[in-house]
């Protein structure tokens, strides 16, 4: 389907209060690549014997011919994607298209987008009793009165954007159903940030931030399910290898100092990146599940 047929269709919802089939609530995992998966068989191990609970979508770019085997979870799941520029907004476009095609198996429940280069910090279980039962969506929204952040907002946005709603975040999200329907169904903010974010704005640092603030600040946890290292400094994160791989994972998956539902002192991070592919080995043996 094209997109704007595709987007349609997943947009739908139904009115009518309780479910009346026998439904088993999933996650989508939204993978946003640009070929290869190199930590493919960590992926494949935090998968396995889960699959009644979760759903997987690749975006790879156009071009790209998968060789998983028939036996990988990875196996036909690639999305028809199109070209994606960092910082565009076809970065948006193809988390839509993601979205989209998730959202039309009625089972899924909850939706996040990982890369190439993410890694799970804790098994399926643990991963899947999180997402499913928490009362927020992880979206990163915060204020940046800097250049960076408010210093990047366009007057041409008003009245839809108004400089005081103007937010920016990671472009790592996790949402439930009902927003990834808004998100798709979107027409009111999308044109407003595909037309005037640009080309320093970074559209996908502040579509979905500056929009989910607006809409439904009280469903966000504002914060990130993805942990990143920003310490280096630059326009990039940090990236982890054979030799610190395992030492970055541990400082993140021991990270205790969020909010989860209304309570303090609980596991901030489910995934990190950005991982090299020199990684897989010791994330490998270094997992626990």
């Amino acid at each position: 389907m094209p997109d704007e047929v595709l987007l349609w269709r997943a947009s739908m919802f139904p009115h009518r209060p309780g479910i009346p089939i026998p439904r088993t609530p999933k996650v989508a995992f939204l993978f946003l690549t640009v070929g290869p998966l190199p930590l493919g068989p960590l992926w494949e191990r935090f998968f396995h014997g889960h699959e009644k609970l979760f759903n997987i979508y690749v975006h790879s770019l156009p071009g790209f011919e998968p060789d998983h085997a028939r036996s990988s979870v990875f196996f036909g799941r690639h999305i028809p994607s199109q070209e994606t520029k960092w910082g565009d907004i076809s970065m948006c476009d193809a988390e839509r298209r993601l979205l989209a095609n998730a959202l039309l198996d009625y089972e899924n429940e909850r939706f996040v987008l990982v890369s190439e280069s993410c890694a799970p910090l804790w098994n399926f279980t643990f991963t899947y009793d999180y997402l499913i039962n928490s009362h927020h969506s992880f979206i990163g929204v915060f204020d940046d009165p800097g250049p960076f952040g408010r210093g990047r907002y366009s007057e041409p946005m008003l009245p839809e954007v108004t400089l005081s709603n103007w937010r920016k975040g990671a472009q790592w999200f996790e949402v439930n159903r009902e927003l990834a329907i808004y998100i798709v169904a979107d027409t009111i903010y999308y044109p407003k940030f595909r037309d005037f974010c640009k080309p320093v704005c970074y559209v996908d640092e502040h579509y979905l931030p500056t929009m989910m603030f607006i809409e439904f600040a009280a469903h966000l946890a504002n914060r990130s399910v993805t942990a990143v290292d920003w310490s280096r400094g630059g326009s990039h994160p940090g990236i982890f290898g054979h030799e610190d791989a395992v030492q970055y994972v541990d400082g993140r998956r021991w990270d205790r100092s969020c909010m989860y539902n209304g309570e303090p002192g609980h596991i901030c991070y489910l995934f990190a990146r950005k991982f090299s592919p020199n990684s897989l080995e010791p994330l490998l043996q270094h997992s626990t599940f």
